[in-house]
């Protein structure tokens, strides 16, 4: 294979790529011997079909395979070699091919641009931790204890009201008959949240504990047995408890109750969670700071087809008469993307980062328990969307970069109370809602400006003459 890099200067370069007919001869024949011992024909042998024989029935559809084959092994080759790291999909454009003849083509390829690091370990950024005051998470515990229902039982002629907790057996009928489902066992009622049966906990109330109650309700739509969907059925109810709502005590069994060692563990955790919550804002602020850092790093020269493919992705859905009046616009912060995204790119190659199935999977969990009750469908969405599986993958690898990132620069390190963690927080929401809003604003003017223009330049409408009847 012999190569020649050509226009040396700039990103885009032609590559000439050739190898002569004695190889490619040679890269067929490999190949009628690979499908020789398959292919069955009437009148030889399995194994024994003569190479000729092979050649007048097959030679198109093997010379389509072997050419594949080897445009993509040497157009690999050929940039290894020379060191180019394509940016985008090169274009093959072929010259001489064919059987029994030389191969030639061109690689039109555009290079990712050479990136200098050397200024990372002066990047600035803010590193925040927060300090929680012990009343922050006492007053957490207790907005717990205030949502974490608690009951205890009620002296025994005591009648049961709205809020109080009601446990019975029942057997249900419709029609004086028997149906399956229509038994229950222990069965709890918080009375006033109508969670069993539409209006079924209202006629609980007044009950006490060994009475004996029939309680009419309509059977739902979802009722397992459809026959008797939206049929009225008469419960006969064995009261065998009511309940009261009791305080709930904050003290070492609580805590055990919610996972913790004692209460000053629960403490401890409750402070470490608010202190997450805020943290984890906090650092996204941070990292914004250092991508912005990168965004002034100078890179000679931006691939334009990198540009253009951004643009598309930034301008989805947008008419082309917003297109026009945005690109500039977006060109500019697809340019500022694209230069950050080089830049992580060839520090994650320069210290050898790499995220690893386990890594991966991680993620994929992670993303599952942001979702309560559709653990299933995001699972089955990961492992049927490879692309998608990419993109997180994607993420995972950024997030490791920039953590390696903030490794090396230097950080501004500062502790701040809850307070002051919500006022930074608050002011950087509002700088982002000021952008959005000056952008739009923008946008608007050049609307009116368009209309104003196309008003000036519109040709007057024609007057018509009045025609009478007579």
């Amino acid at each position: 294979m012999k190569v020649t890099v050509e226009n040396k200067k700039g990103l885009n370069k032609d590559i000439k790529v050739f190898i002569d007919k004695k190889t490619m001869n040679s890269y067929m024949d490999e190949k009628y011997e690979e499908i020789k011992g398959t292919v069955n024909l009437k009148g030889f042998r399995p194994g024994k079909v003569p190479v000729e024989v092979l050649k007048r029935q097959f030679g198109k559809a093997v010379f389509s395979e072997v050419l594949d084959k080897v445009l993509k092994d040497t157009t690999t080759k050929a940039l290894e070699e020379n060191k180019i790291k394509p940016a985008g999909q090169p274009k093959l454009d072929l010259k001489t091919y064919g059987e029994d003849k030389d191969l030639e083509y061109i690689i039109s390829v555009t290079e990712l641009p050479k990136v200098e690091l050397k200024s990372i370990e002066n990047i600035k950024f803010d590193e925040y931790t927060v300090k929680i005051d012990e009343g922050e998470s006492e007053k957490r515990i207790k907005e717990i204890a205030k949502n974490t229902p608690s009951f205890k039982d009620a002296p025994p002629e005591t009648k049961a009201k709205e809020g109080d907790l009601v446990t019975f057996d029942y057997t249900a009928t419709v029609d004086e008959k028997s149906f399956k489902g229509g038994e229950g066992k222990n069965t709890q009622l918080t009375l006033g949240k109508d969670l069993f049966l539409k209006g079924f906990d209202k006629q609980l109330i007044g009950v006490k504990k060994d009475d004996q109650k029939i309680v009419e309700a309509t059977l739902p739509e979802n009722f397992p047995e459809k026959d008797l969907v939206n049929k009225k059925a008469k419960f006969n109810c064995k009261i065998l408890s009511v309940k009261i709502s009791d305080e709930v005590k904050i003290d070492d069994q609580f805590a055990k109750n919610l996972g913790a060692k004692d209460l000053k563990d629960l403490k401890t955790l409750i402070s470490k969670q608010i202190n997450d919550e805020y943290k984890n804002s906090l650092d996204r602020l941070s990292k914004n700071q250092i991508l912005k850092e990168l965004e002034k790093f100078k890179i000679d020269e931006i691939p334009q087809n990198l540009v253009d493919e951004e643009v598309k992705i930034l301008s989805q859905g947008m008419t082309d008469e917003d297109k026009k009046k945005s690109k500039d616009n977006f060109e500019e912060i697809a340019k500022k993307r694209i230069k950050v995204g080089l830049i992580l790119n060839e520090f994650g190659e320069q210290n050898q980062i790499k995220v690893s199935e386990q890594e991966l999977q991680a993620e994929v969990q992670k993303q599952i328990r942001m979702m309560p009750g559709q653990e299933k469908m995001v699972m089955d969405f990961y492992q049927k969307n490879q692309s998608a599986l990419a993109s997180l993958r994607g993420t995972v690898y950024e997030e490791k970069i920039l953590n390696l990132v903030k490794q090396k620069a230097k950080s501004n390190k500062k502790e701040v109370s809850k307070e002051e963690a919500e006022k930074i927080l608050k002011q950087s929401q509002n700088q982002d809602d000021e952008k959005k809003q000056s952008s739009k604003k923008t946008v608007e003017t050049k609307k009116k400006d368009v209309k104003k223009t196309t008003s000036k330049t519109k040709p007057p409408a024609k007057k018509t003459k009045k025609v009478s009847k007579k």
